[in-house]
């Protein structure tokens, strides 16, 4: 989730400030990470302001492309929890790089797929003589960020997959920068997925412009914060439901509550229970339905707050269920949604298959899942609420 200002010089200043406040345990894995990204903040304000040559101190960390500099950018992986968002957004806002843009992956890629429509859409009307979309959409995307800073980068989706190699050939050669957190190895992205081949020299493609680092901490610092809140009620027995009511019925007091449906995309998404400020689905109704990123973007855009319900105990049958369910939580969870929930098991055993089909991402969701319903969250939630409401009375 995005970080507010920052007020410090560096990223390793930043964090041995939260090390000596006590809101971090330090750790040299994470010291490390930290003045890797200081080097390339310095690598991309020397890029920016156009210096930089082989034989200059930076030299190295630059490559040429069309007679511009950029750095080499920074693939990093390690398990949940771990501070890779943390250290990646700080870099990210400390970077003083105009132009410059921060998202999850899978908002990036709705973006993408929309604009190839859109460009589609334009050459059938003749507006444009360049019948192929992905060139001008990268141009473009290039031309409004020089840094690309991606959290989760993570590929389940063969539409995406079969894309990125064009995609980020033109980035590259337009000298974007490419920053990136993942919970897998490079060479383990898009695993198992249809037409894997075809997808392998994009990891080839990344190797050769980004840097790669294995953040290897030995802490999970969200599973520190796990207590089970009245945000997620577990297991389904009448006790939950009854407590999901009665925390639906507090957050949604004073407003009206009634069935709601809204379009995305030119289909329409039916919300069982709508207030201004909420929305209540089933996980049936979110997640077994064909729902993607770009109607789960639109819901979390739309209300602060949702309700799930019913969150069963996933098999191997019921994959694509658990995938959506990811695409959901990390989609609330970048958008600093507040979450109740009511499931079978605790997050980290929602899903259950023998090992050999295990989905790595679904450990990052249930991470995630730990954190959203965290006393920390809900009351930075509530904090944010009484922030915005003040800004809007000033």
């Amino acid at each position: 989730m995005p970080h507010g200002s920052i007020n410090a010089p560096s990223v390793r200043m930043l964090y041995e400030r939260r090390v000596g406040d006590g809101t971090l345990e330090a750790d040299p894995a994470q010291r490390a990470l930290a003045d890797r990204l200081d080097g390339l903040i310095m690598a991309l304000s020397a890029a920016t302001n156009g210096g930089g040559s082989k034989s200059s101190p930076l030299g190295w960390l630059f490559a040429k492309r069309k007679s511009e500099l950029h750095a080499r950018g920074l693939y990093i992986h390690g398990s949940v929890g771990r501070g890779k968002t943390m250290l990646m957004d700080w870099f990210h806002e400390l970077v003083p790089v105009p132009k410059k843009r921060r998202a999850h992956f899978f908002a990036f890629m709705e973006d993408v797929h929309k604009r190839i429509n859109d460009h589609r859409q334009a050459y059938k009307r003749g507006e444009t003589r360049e019948e192929d979309p992905i060139p001008p959409v990268a141009r473009a995307i290039a031309a409004e960020a020089r840094l690309i800073s991606f959290d989760e980068f993570h590929v389940l989706d063969i539409a995406d997959a079969m894309i990125l190699l064009r995609l980020f050939n033109v980035l590259f050669a337009e000298g974007v920068t490419l920053i990136a957190t993942s919970n897998v190895r490079p060479e383990d992205l898009y695993e198992n997925g249809l037409n894997r081949a075809l997808f392998l020299p994009f990891i080839d493609l990344l190797k050769a412009h980004c840097d790669i680092w294995n953040l290897d901490a030995r802490t999970d610092y969200r599973r520190e914060r796990l207590s089970h809140f009245a945000a997620y009620q577990m297991p389904l027995v009448i006790r939950a439901d009854e407590a999901m009511e009665e925390a639906f019925a507090l957050a949604t007091a004073h407003q009206p509550v009634a069935p709601l449906t809204i379009s995305v995309r030119g289909h329409d998404v039916h919300i069982p229970a709508a207030s201004p400020s909420v929305a209540r689905f089933t996980f049936d109704e979110l997640c077994a339905k064909p729902l993607g990123a770009a109607d789960y973007i639109e819901l979390a855009s739309r209300f602060p707050t949702l309700f799930v319900d019913h969150v069963p105990t996933l098999d191997y049958s019921k994959r694509n269920e658990a995938k959506r369910f990811i695409i959901l939580i990390d989609v609330l969870y970048d958008n600093g949604n507040r979450l109740f929930l009511s499931a079978a098991n605790p997050p980290d055993e929602i899903y259950r298959v023998p090992a050999g089909l295990k989905m790595g991402e679904f450990s990052r969701a249930s991470s995630r899942l730990v954190q959203m319903t965290s006393r920390e969250w809900l009351e930075a939630w509530e904090e944010r609420k009484v922030d915005a409401s003040e800004l809007d009375q000033a």
